[in-house]
């Protein structure tokens, strides 16, 4: 797949999965009163979820196997929740901004994260 629209098709799962993310940020924070950094968490696991599937499917024509791919995009997963939970802490607990502020901050750092990722690593082309 041509590069630009690879990224444009990893850009539309993003949001897919970002959606999914926002919106249980949201109802978790707001409606049950999870901390921010939980529930960013929480929301980032089932947003990932989604990612995988859809990438797998439509973004990246990748030889491995699931269970290659599997545990790559979970480790590449692994450093997205914890650059996650720093961003938010940092930009709603300490910096003070609005929860969804530092949701939305947060997202976009961890986007570019993401996508590098698993283009060179977690669907690249097999070296055997």
């Amino acid at each position: 797949m041509h590069l630009f629209r690879q990224f444009i098709t990893f850009f539309g799962v993003g949001v897919a999965a970002t959606l999914t993310d926002w919106s249980t940020f949201f109802v978790l924070g707001r409606f049950f009163s999870v901390p921010n950094v939980y529930a960013a968490l929480v929301a980032y696991c089932l947003g990932g979820m989604l990612s995988y599937t859809l990438n797998r499917a439509h973004t990246f024509q990748s030889e491995r196997t699931h269970l290659e791919a599997g545990w790559r995009f979970a480790a590449v997963m692994v450093v997205g929740f914890a650059l996650t939970g720093l961003f938010v802490w940092l930009f709603a607990d300490r910096m003070g901004l609005a929860p969804m502020v530092a949701r939305v901050l947060s997202t976009a750092i961890v986007f570019f994260w993401n996508y590098a990722a698993h283009k060179l690593w977690t669907f690249a082309e097999r070296k055997d």
